[in-house]
């Protein structure tokens, strides 16, 4: 306080910012900010943190009728639905699974971990004979081809182990003020990211990790703090994205966010005059910029930097193979952050075979809605409408028009169909200067329409432009479309997207297939199933090679990944985690009623999360997605959730079936059972007229009735779970 101007008795206001409130004792005075009177609260919000983030993927491939699914067992068949089977006065429900030759299978809905979407390079599958050896000799075909690519794998995992990177220090003051100047609240998502980009930037490994997540899920931010992290410990950082316009974007977002920090940030992009490009280069060199945004020109040979430490690089599949192949270069001992909406196949196969490390984001920020997508032939009165529309409420329109040569026609024709509107267009072969002024101006509000080409496609973000006409969407490719659909529903407006075709047009099955699938999936968190999507219409395309493609082909994309993990822990001399098969046969009501979900998508996904449950907390949280969904739980779907839970503390125990036989219930065991037998004996010896224990080649436990008569208000069975539920508890320990 000294030396300041202060006069006795005065209050003195002036304008600034703190990140945290202080307290001065000598001359009485605590000062508290606005964010820790209003936002304490909600900065503690923390849902329950899942632990593995890859884990959702495993509700991310929808299946329906008639799709082709995999069963571990049984091979590749045909989904059918579900049919309910009413056996003793109990019901359950079943999935009917067609296979060749006319041959069918019921599969409990709690197994159906058993059960994965057929995803491979071919319209049509195979179908597998019931009984026959030719689903055996399949995966004995693709195991064998996945060994040889484990090894080279393994080679792949362990070069990259090796690799020593720089070692990162702890948050400092700096990082945590700077994070909370964080002007919205970040998702759990994008906490547990952040979370996980600081613990390999800490590690002594180099750090390759994937941030998959939807457009406006803030995937920025995630970047920006790593950015910020690194420069911290003296290390530059190279961001590189895929279009002028998101370079000037990201630049004016990293200049605004730094400016109260000792912190240069430069750009590199056609934007910039040579004299520009070559100061920017001389400080790079010398290390006078620490942080660099721009474009595939920050991979040019002439690019040199003093102590680069971390390379950021914005939606990869937009970089040719020339430039991945210098970011291969770069990334070999410098830390790699890649952010994507939607993973290229080959990048999403080597994220989940654990080649890359992956970070999923699919919780929406606050107010944000879905947006409303429809798949039409181009109708010129229905444009009309639509932008007529969207101005009429004080909106702004992009209206996609994919040809550099005409475009200046196309945007002719759009202005006479709507005279009262301000239209202009955009291309990537503008001048700097008239490209750079045309979007300032759409972004300010002086164009209504904008007719443009895919320009567009990545990190525009302006929140008022909320209805997007895409001419000729079926030559787009499935993951740009998302990408395009992306720039529209920015903010709590409801947003449209109108994917448009030539009239009468035929298009062919792979074009329809995208339209339909960016159609289906406009709920949030989509991204990744766009993805999956993408992978199950083109197939693996050049991932692996023709060899192991074409095995990818005979058991579908979740099979051969199953087949490549055991190959690869084998090799590593690790125990092979086999799913076992437990049948559960007791007469109980476990279904989900009509009358509580009705369309049978929705009850897929349901029975799906609901045979994962793997402990209590996975009860808890299936529990409580279904009742904020759903409503109350009927007993039924009580009981469905306990047969859940009862069956994964019988893996643990090495049960392979519980099934009940008149009034006995017999729970088998397998041979190599990891079964405490002094526990064992314990519990029999405790109940010996009720327990009943045989070794043998199948060992089991005859529970000779039950401890009580049914409830006079049948509850479906319930009591039955829970008796084989406490038995099975005491037996674990």
């Amino acid at each position: 306080m000294q030396g300041a101007n202060l006069v006795p008795n005065l209050v003195t206001v002036t304008r600034g910012t703190l990140s945290a409130g202080f307290e001065y004792p000598g001359i009485k005075l605590a000062v508290i900010t606005d964010k820790e009177l209003f936002t304490a609260e909600k900065k503690k919000r923390r849902k329950h943190r899942r632990d593995k983030n890859v884990e959702k993927i495993n509700h991310f491939t929808d299946l329906r009728v008639g799709d082709y699914i995999v069963h571990d067992n049984h091979g590749i068949g045909i989904f059918r639905g579900i049919e309910q089977v009413t056996s003793d006065g109990h019901s359950r429900d079943y999935l009917k699974l067609e296979y060749s030759d006319g041959g069918h299978i019921y599969v409990q809905t709690s197994q159906m971990e058993l059960i994965q979407k057929y995803i491979g390079g071919k319209t049509e599958a195979r179908l597998s004979k019931l009984g026959g050896a030719d689903w055996a000799r399949a995966k004995a075909k693709a195991r064998k081809a996945v060994e040889i690519l484990a090894e080279d794998l393994i080679a792949l995992y362990a070069k990259r182990q090796a690799a020593q990177a720089f070692t990162f220090g702890q948050d400092t003051v700096w990082q945590q003020e700077f994070e909370a100047n964080f002007p919205y609240t970040e998702t759990d998502d994008q906490i547990s990211a952040i979370e996980d980009v600081k613990r390999d930037m800490e590690s002594k490994r180099v750090m390759d990790r994937l941030i998959c997540g939807d457009v406006g899920y803030g995937k920025t931010e995630i970047a920006i703090r790593a950015a910020f992290k690194a420069v911290q410990d003296g290390k530059q950082v190279a961001y590189l994205v895929p279009t002028t316009i998101l370079a000037e974007q990201h630049y004016k977002t990293f200049s605004s966010r730094m400016k109260a920090y000792p912190m240069t940030v430069e750009r590199l992009s056609r934007f910039q005059t040579k004299k520009e490009q070559k100061k920017t280069l001389e400080n790079l060199e010398k290390g006078a910029t620490d942080i660099v945004i721009g474009t595939h020109r920050l991979l040019s040979k002439d690019v040199k930097f003093k102590d680069l430490g971390l390379v950021i690089v914005d939606e990869e599949q937009r970089f040719g193979v020339g430039h991945k192949e210098k970011l291969k270069e770069m990334r070999a001992n410098v830390d790699v952050l890649t952010l994507t909406a939607t993973p290229i196949p080959r990048t999403l196969h080597f994220s989940l075979t654990g080649i890359r490390d992956m970070s999923i984001l699919d919780e929406p920020p606050e107010a944000r809605q879905p947006v409303q997508t429809y798949v039409m032939e181009y109708n010129q009165e229905f444009v009309r409408d639509a932008i007529n529309r969207e101005l009429a409420r004080g909106g702004q329109v992009y209206y996609l028009h994919n040809r550099v040569r005409n475009i200046a026609e196309e945007a002719m024709r759009v202005q006479q169909l709507v005279p009262q509107a301000r239209v202009s267009f955009a291309h990537g072969q503008m001048s700097e200067t008239e490209l750079e002024n045309i979007m300032h101006d759409f972004v300010e509000g002086d164009i209504d329409v904008l007719v443009c080409t895919t320009i567009i496609e990545t990190g525009l973000d302006i929140p008022n432009a909320n209805t997007m006409i895409i001419q000729n969407a079926d030559h787009m490719g499935l993951s740009q479309l998302y990408q395009l659909r992306g720039r529209v529903g920015r903010s709590s407006r409801l947003a449209y997207a109108y994917l448009m075709y030539r009239r009468d047009k035929v298009l062919r099955e792979e074009a329809e297939k995208r339209l339909q699938t960016i159609r289906e999936f406009t709920e949030f968190g989509a991204g990744f199933k766009i993805a999956m999507r993408d992978l199950e219409i083109r197939g693996a395309g050049n991932l692996l090679g023709a060899e192991q493609h074409g095995q990818m082909d005979l058991v579908g994309y979740d099979m051969y990944c199953k087949l490549l993990a055991e190959a690869v822990s084998q090799i590593k001399g690790k125990p092979v985690e086999t799913q076992r098969e437990i049948s559960i046969e007791i007469s109980v009501d476990a279904h989900i009623p009509a009358r509580l979900i009705s369309d049978e998508q929705q009850k897929l996904e349901i029975y799906k999360k609901i045979s994962l449950i793997n402990n209590q907390q996975d009860y808890y949280d299936v529990q409580e997605e279904i009742e904020d969904r759903f409503g109350s739980l009927p007993p039924p779907v009580v009981n469905l959730l306990d047969v859940a839970l009862m069956k994964a503390t019988a893996r643990k125990l090495g049960v392979t079936t519980i099934a009940q036989k008149g009034l006995n219930t017999v729970i088998a065991f397998r041979t190599d059972a990891q079964v405490d037998l002094d526990k064992l004996t314990e519990v029999i010896m405790k109940n010996p007229t009720r327990l009943l224990f045989t070794m043998g080649d199948a060992p089991h436990i005859t529970i000779r009735g039950f401890k009580e008569d049914p409830p006079k208000e049948d509850d479906g069975g319930a009591w039955k779970i829970r008796q084989i539920s406490e038995l099975l508890g005491e037996i674990g320990g």
